[in-house]
């Protein structure tokens, strides 16, 4: 597959993470109407969104274009020699233009609303005051550096040849729900920097400000992880032959 169909698929599976995670969150997480019972998702909601995206597009794009979606799965790929270091750039273009797209959308459709307002948050990552919890810096350092390692630790364990086929998509889909279970209170939960910038540059303000948290600290968590992997866990030379001879004789 050339270079540029698989950017495409990264820009539209982007959009689809960005539109469906953060679209939950700022059109149903908190719907109500005047007099009746509270009817929105809620933070689970939210996180089950976040999840259900990222599963659908591991089984629609992920034959096209590995289905990284996030600049911190292509850096952790590239880290843990799965990925080459001249296709980053490329990919990270269309990650965050994927993303810009998915949040004009998504502006389009909320500002529809009465009394909207972009500038309150419109489902942007933060801390301090911009903190669902009020969780400060160093709380959104540690939580987006654990969690983002977690995350490329499942990815690249569950794509391995020696992991069951087919199911790759389900245990990735459910790790990004629970890392939102964990942290939508302390931060909006990022992971990914495509996701983040996709809404701040609409949101503006403060929001742009703390952006470089959610492009540092999860580029570094993934580089460390796909680093770590392939230090400890990739499967080497000789394994690989044992099992292929087992295999066949199998």
């Amino acid at each position: 597959m050339s270079l540029s169909k698989r950017c495409a698929a990264e820009a539209f599976g982007t959009f689809w993470l960005v539109f469906g995670g953060c679209g939950s969150a700022v059109l149903a997480a908190g719907f109500a109407l005047p007099g009746a019972p509270p009817l929105g998702i809620g933070f689970a909601g939210v996180a089950l969104a976040f999840g259900l995206t990222l599963m659908t597009m591991v089984y629609a794009i992920g034959p096209i274009s590995g289905c990284h979606i996030n600049p911190a799965v292509t850096v952790g790929l590239w880290a843990a020699k799965r990925f080459p270091a001249k296709e980053i750039l490329p990919y990270w273009i269309a990650q965050v233009a994927g993303g810009l797209i998915a949040g004009g959308v998504l502006f389009a459709v909320a500002s529809g609303a009465a009394g909207f307002d972009v500038h309150k948050g419109f489902a942007s990552n933060g801390y301090g005051l911009h903190s669902p919890g009020g969780y400060g810096v160093m709380a959104a350092i540690v939580a987006e550096f654990v969690l983002t390692f977690m995350f490329l630790f499942i990815i690249l364990a569950s794509t391995e040849k020696r992991a069951p086929a087919g199911f790759a998509g389900i245990a990735i889909g459910f790790a990004l729900t629970l890392i939102h279970l964990i942290s939508i209170p302390v931060d909006n939960t990022s992971v990914n920097p495509a996701r983040s910038t996709g809404v701040a540059l609409f949101a503006g303000g403060d929001f742009i400000a703390q952006l470089w948290l959610f492009w540092i600290v999860p580029l570094i968590g993934a580089a460390v992880a796909g680093f770590a992997y392939s230090a400890l866990f990739a499967e080497q030379p000789d394994e690989r032959l044992e099992r292929e001879r087992l295999s066949r004789n199998a």
